[in-house]
């Protein structure tokens, strides 16, 4: 037995597996040539935000579109984190929205498919087994520096204008003897597991990303952490022994991880893995007073998808808006197709926006009006009264007394070649109905300031004049305006 053979034991005494165990039980998919394997992999550390439902339709028309398979993966390895509750919130937010998984995690918390578990805090075991295979291989060690000594050292970097980091002279365990760990662990110090790198700062990492194209960075030369002291994996080991084994094939994620790439694409080299392909989603963007930021979860409601519920926007209309942020040449095939379904559209990974698409929440409404322009009475009437039930209880109380009404109000002008657009959201709703109901219709006899009686007098006697009972809502349209002259 090895020296590292021996540290390995030692530091992973429960690991009977090795690496090929996992590997039988996880096999390939069975896919066609070409189709994606995506994913989304969200932390349960908060409400859903706009950006992880975006990127979550996009993961799942990559894989569809292939005849591939979308699935969920929960990284919830940060218990300080967590939010009681997050992980069910996120799965309901996108159920709502129509983004359902193939696999994995589901809203009712059953698990689909064979290749979980789906949570990340239950494969621990997984995670132990490929990090032991490091460490028999010399890929990687256990680091016994303490947290005082690792925040003196960052503030010795800082002092020195040095990046901070666990790198070069500043890697003090990286150059322990096996001898030497293994007598520290016989000892009872704690450790966490490093990956020991093999980069140089010095050198460029160029790797294609679908979205952004070519991308050239610093080669990682940082020993990262795979197993914290407590055996938890942090998200970069993780997530490569997950992609790996759920046959990930397409990483698509937002590019606040384009600054990983390098420390990923080292780690599938060392684990033995084939990389997936990366593409970086750009954040959703927001005007402030001319200038360009990323949407705020602190600053802006619309960050949120409850937001939407709230206001009472369809699905379909957050999800037709949220297609043209993904690819520019949806408008237009939308406006040759306009009753086809979305999933007939060609969505394509490289023309998704560089620089980050702008959120425009009055584009949002005039896609929603168009969208509940298209809709029957009926349908109209039941999710509005699903929205009051929920968010106006006053409002769902009027509407329910008699469901034939509500429907009756929702027919006026529905259908035809140019059906009325005037409600963008149900919270619209109430206000543009209050005077088909005798408690909220509101009587004003009072003239408006700028109207005298006999003013008002003259245009009731000109209306009389021209009015007939007859005419639908075009010809009286015209009628009205032919007296106007005549008025002033």
């Amino acid at each position: 037995m090895s020296l590292n053979q021996k540290l390995a034991d030692l530091m992973f005494p429960d690991v009977t597996h090795s690496p090929e165990h996992f590997e039988n039980i996880y096999p390939p998919r069975k896919l066609n040539e070409g189709a994606r394997v995506t994913r989304i992999a969200p932390s349960p550390t908060g409400y859903l935000h706009l950006g992880v439902l975006f990127t979550a339709m996009v993961n799942r028309i990559a894989a569809k579109s292939t005849g591939g398979v979308f699935y969920f993966r929960l990284e919830d390895t940060d218990k300080k984190r967590e939010v009681e509750g997050g992980a069910e919130d996120i799965l309901k937010g996108l159920e709502a929205f129509g983004v359902i998984p193939d696999e994995g995690l589901t809203a009712s918390g059953e698990e689909i498919g064979r290749y979980g578990p789906y949570r990340q805090s239950e494969r621990a075991g997984i995670y132990h087994v490929y990090a032991k295979s490091l460490v028999e291989l010399g890929l990687a060690y256990p680091c016994f520096c303490s947290e005082e000594e690792r925040e003196k050292a960052r503030q010795e970097q800082e002092k020195m204008k040095l990046r901070t980091g666990y790198y070069g002279e500043f890697a003090v365990c990286r150059g322990l003897t096996a001898e030497q760990a293994i007598e520290k662990i016989e000892r009872g110090l704690p450790f966490v597991v490093r990956l020991r790198s093999p980069g140089s700062e010095e050198n460029r990492i160029v790797f294609d990303d679908l979205i952004k194209g070519r991308i050239e960075m610093p080669e990682n030369d940082e020993d990262i952490v795979l197993l914290k002291s407590d055996g938890i994996p942090t998200y970069h080991f993780a997530h490569a022994v997950d992609d790996h084994l759920m046959r990930t094939t397409h990483v698509i994620r937002g590019d606040e991880w384009v600054s990983s790439a390098p420390k990923h694409l080292q780690l599938f080299k060392a684990l033995g893995f084939k990389p997936p392909k990366y593409a970086h989603v750009s954040p959703i963007m927001k005007d402030d007073d001319g200038g360009r930021r990323k949407l705020s979860k602190r600053k802006d409601p619309e960050a949120a998808v409850r937001y939407y519920a709230e206001q009472g926007y369809p699905a379909d209309s957050v999800m037709e808006y949220l297609m043209t942020i993904a690819n520019s040449d949806y408008e237009e095939w939308r406006r040759r197709n306009p009753k086809a379904d979305r999933s007939e559209f060609k969505f394509s990974i490289k023309k998704m926006s560089v620089s980050g698409a702008l959120f425009d929440i009055n584009k949002l409404n005039d896609v929603s009006k168009t969208v509940i322009a298209a809709m029957d009475a009926k349908s109209v009437a039941r999710q509005v009264l699903d929205w009051a039930g929920e968010f106006d209880q006053e409002f769902y109380y009027r509407l329910s007394r008699d469901f034939d009404y509500a429907a009756g109000i929702f027919s006026i002008d529905r259908g035809g070649d140019k059906p009325r657009k005037d409600i963008a959201k149900w919270s619209d709703v109430p206000d543009y109905v209050s005077y088909f109901f005798d408690e909220t219709f509101e009587i004003r006899d009072s003239l408006p300031d700028n109207v005298k009686p006999e003013d008002a007098a003259k245009i009731i006697g000109e209306y009389l004049k021209v009015y007939n009972p007859d005419e639908d809502k075009t010809q009286w349209f015209e009628t009205m305006k032919s007296i106007c002259p005549k008025l002033g």
